[in-house]
């Protein structure tokens, strides 16, 4: 009888501490986050990342009850940030708008990287896709994709063409045409994007790619003549304008891509939080509706799918600058 009263005692203080665990497992995971989240943008104020950062952010605080601060940690096309959060402790307290330039390009750009994108950063949530658009100034003889692709290859290395950094999506997306149409048209890279299309406009440099939102305005104001955007359907701020695929490149999609990541040794239970809780934020009509109107455009993922489409960025951003022969930086 005795040895069954202690074996009822023993289970019964088992159970006391499995159910202890449990419950202070439950209460760390309510409890975030425990003090302000930073949110690290790894481009400048006032450009499409940074809005939409803001825009998920102050959801974000509204969400968890605790401020998130964006806070912007500009260079080398979004690697300085980017190193800064793979290096931040894994607490879900320090994220990053990780994007197309620091996660899918850098790594086979950049020939000594502060970070390995597949060992030191986790994946959370895709936040959505922006075309590029190649324009012209309006005194240049060609006023199509075709007739830009003929002019180019009647004579290489005569034309110029405007982009941001080496490494960003612009400048990549002009170098794959530029593969696949076997033309031959230099590359004056800069290094903020809108001087860039200032100087498109000007007629300092014939050819610009940019982002599609940098350049909506100038193009509706007939400043620069649009040839095409780089996603596989045209943009309905645009609509006249056609995409590279409908101009002879069958299956061209370029897109630049933001989403959120954080430091890679941050807990599974965590990283599943903050994809369901941000992704909860981008379904909310009113961000959905400004996404839009930024051309930031989804569907959301769940982790594994965000991984994999990293996965598939990197390697085919990497086979663009082999075969591009873009040096090192």
């Amino acid at each position: 009888m005795r040895c069954v009263i202690e074996l009822h005692r023993a289970a019964t203080l088992a159970i006391a501490v499995v159910a202890c665990f449990c419950s202070v497992e439950a209460s760390g995971q309510a409890a975030f986050p425990t003090k302000p989240v930073r949110y690290v943008v790894p481009f400048g104020p006032g450009g499409s990342p940074d809005l939409v950062a803001r825009l998920i952010a102050d959801r974000l605080t509204r969400l968890w009850g605790q401020q998130v601060i964006v806070e912007n940690r500009a260079g080398v096309a979004g690697v300085l940030g980017t190193a800064f959060v793979a290096k931040s402790p894994p607490d879900g307290h320090t994220l990053v708008q990780c994007n197309i330039a620091s996660s899918g390009i850098a790594i086979s750009l950049f020939a000594k990287m502060p970070y390995d994108q597949l060992r030191d950063i986790a994946p959370v949530t895709r936040i959505g896709l922006t075309p590029n658009i190649i324009t012209v100034h309006p005194s240049v003889p060609f006023k199509t994709m075709n007739e830009f692709i003929g002019y180019a290859r009647r004579n290489p290395g005569k034309l110029s063409y405007s982009s941001g950094q080496v490494g960003t999506s612009p400048q990549l997306s002009m170098e794959l045409i530029k593969l696949t149409a076997k033309i031959d048209v230099v590359n004056i890279p800069y290094k903020i994007g809108a001087q860039g299309i200032t100087d498109n406009i000007a007629g300092q440099v014939p050819v610009g790619i940019s982002n599609f939102p940098a350049s909506v305005a100038p193009v509706q104001s007939g400043r620069l003549r649009p040839l095409a955007v780089t996603s596989a359907t045209r943009v309905s701020q645009l609509p006249n304008v056609p995409a590279v695929q409908e101009m002879g490149f069958p299956g061209f999609d370029v897109n630049s891509w933001q989403g959120v990541c954080a430091p890679a040794a941050t807990s599974t239970a965590l990283l599943d939080r903050l994809n369901t809780d941000i992704n909860s934020v981008l379904r909310i009509p009113e961000i959905q509706q400004r996404m839009e109107e930024l051309v930031m455009i989804g569907p959301q993922t769940t982790r594994d799918e965000f991984d994999q489409f990293i996965r598939g960025e990197i390697a085919r951003w990497g086979k663009v600058i082999r075969d591009a022969n873009i040096p090192q930086q």
